[in-house]
């Protein structure tokens, strides 16, 4: 039987720094996937941001650190099994600092995610069929008390303006699952509200490739 969760000590981190990116050499098929890399070795337990060509399930895709393997240059991709991803030809990976707290969201709603489904039907079937196609982006939107000078506001302020792409971390109290995910933000800062009511404002981050979850 599932677990319920509640919206309530959840810890929501955004990327303050990326490292140097290490130029990954090959990814293999396999559960999970391996990743053999040049440059300074990461550490088990890091988040790293995936820019990948060929294996483009991994593109833009945040993953966990496990089992590196310095003398060889390699390391697991924590709980993603590539087995049936395309085939890499290159790619980069980045060390992902989680370094500033979104704490002034009251609320959070999560739009998109479904997948488009193309028409395979022929003239000589005798019902229609289909098959996936790509999954529409994800959009979580949150309303924050409006604060413009808390750091997570500012943070988010200053990636929606420059357009850049930023990485997330969601942990839930109950039972510390994790969701991690890159996204861009849209934060204007705007208040808003009614009178005799708290100022509040609105954020809404869309993310880019697939988010990969964690039990703890």
């Amino acid at each position: 039987m599932a677990t319920a969760r509640k919206w309530s000590n959840v810890a929501v981190a955004m990327q303050s720094a990326l490292a140097t990116a290490l130029t990954v050499t090959g990814i293999t098929k396999a559960n999970p996937g391996v990743v053999t890399y040049t440059g300074t070795d990461p550490s088990n337990g890091d988040y790293v941001l995936l820019t990948i060509s060929g294996m483009h399930q991994l593109n833009n895709r945040v993953a966990r650190v496990a089992n590196v393997n310095g003398a060889g240059n390699t390391f697991e991709l924590e709980g993603i099994n590539t087995t049936d991803f395309g085939t890499f030809s290159s790619g980069t990976v980045e060390v992902i600092t989680f370094g500033t707290s979104v704490t002034t969201a009251t609320s959070i709603s999560s739009s998109g995610g479904g997948f488009d489904f193309l028409d395979t039907t022929t003239i000589h079937d005798s019902a229609r069929s289909q098959v996936p196609g790509l999954p529409q982006a994800a959009t979580y939107t949150m309303d924050h008390i409006w604060d413009v000078s808390d750091a997570g506001q500012v943070a988010m302020k200053t990636a929606s303006d420059s357009q850049a792409k930023r990485c997330f971390k969601f942990t839930f109290g109950t039972g510390g699952q994790i969701m991690v995910f890159a996204g861009y933000v849209g934060f204007d800062g705007a208040p808003g509200g009614s009178a005799q009511e708290i100022v509040k404002t609105q954020s809404a981050i869309t993310a880019q490739g697939t988010p990969t979850y964690y039990a703890s």
